[in-house]
Parts: C-alpha cells; structure tokens; sequence
C-alpha cells in the first residue's frame, strides 16, 4: 500500500515512469436527452449569474465645484484644503484690494503648481483653480486671456 501511495505522489508531481498502456479502448459517448423544463431551468440559472456580475458603470460620485470669496489673505487656507480633496474651486477677488488680490492669486497659483492643478481665468476676478482629476475645456475669449483686464496687474503710474 505504502507503495502505491509513493507512485501515486510521484504521478502528481510528474516525476513517474511513462506508463504505456496498450489495451486502451476507448469509452462509447453516452447522450442524455434533457428534459425541456430542466433546458429552461439551466437557461434561467445562467442568466441569474450573468445578472450577478454586472457592475453599474454610473456609481461614481458627482464632482462638486465648491465658490469661495475670500476677504482676507487666510481665507487662502480653505481655498486650497479644497483643492487638497480634489474639489475645483472658483474663486471670486472682487472684494479684494488690489494689493491683497495679488498676495491671494499668487499663494493660489503657487498651491495649484504644487498639486500638479490647472488655473483658469474666467473674467477680469474670477479664477477657475482644479485640481489634476479635473479637465478643463471651453472657448475664452482671448481678451480675457490677457493680463490688461486685471486691475491689480496693472502698470501704477
């Protein structure tokens, strides 16, 4: 017996002698004939696991645009926390001071390169600021494109 079990573990790991059998007949097919309710019944048991195995394209999570003015140079913080969590911000300087509009785009430009974002400008105080998940598309006017729109870009004479 012990013997056996040896040959049998050498034949699992391929490690035996090639066997040659030479009175090999082979077996006749046997056909059943199914039943047409156990056909249907196999049929609706296919299809109740292909069922299982779709997966819903649509259940990503809508992206969220988060609008920000900020008042004051620390409101920056919150501003790029957002852009930290991957959310596009449109931020809003009207309210500004030229001096401090320029303090806030200049820490928010230098926080999107850092994150690898996009900023846009959308009109002479308004930036679209995104993150690297995010593309951004659209037709600009180029008047707009040009720093001549933005008051605190300007030349002070």
């Amino acid at each position: 017996m012990g013997n056996k079990f040896f040959k049998k573990m050498l034949n699992i790991i391929g490690l035996d002698e090639d066997v040659v059998y030479e009175d090999y007949e082979p077996e006749e097919e046997v056909h059943d004939t199914l039943n047409v309710n156990e056909d249907t019944d196999h049929r609706s048991a296919v299809r109740q696991r292909k069922k299982a195995k779709v997966v819903n394209l649509h259940t990503t999570k809508q992206m969220r645009i988060v609008l920000y003015q900020p008042f004051s140079y620390e409101d920056c913080q919150n501003i790029v926390d957002n852009l930290r969590n991957r959310k596009p911000v449109i931020v809003n300087l009207e309210s500004m001071d030229v001096e401090l509009a320029k303090k806030t785009l200049n820490f928010l430009s230098g926080a999107v390169y850092a994150l690898d974002g996009v900023i846009q400008k959308i009109s002479k105080v308004i930036f679209l600021l995104a993150p690297n998940n995010v593309d951004i598309s659209g037709n600009i006017p180029e008047e707009l494109m040009t720093d001549q729109y933005f008051p605190f870009y300007q030349d002070e004479e």
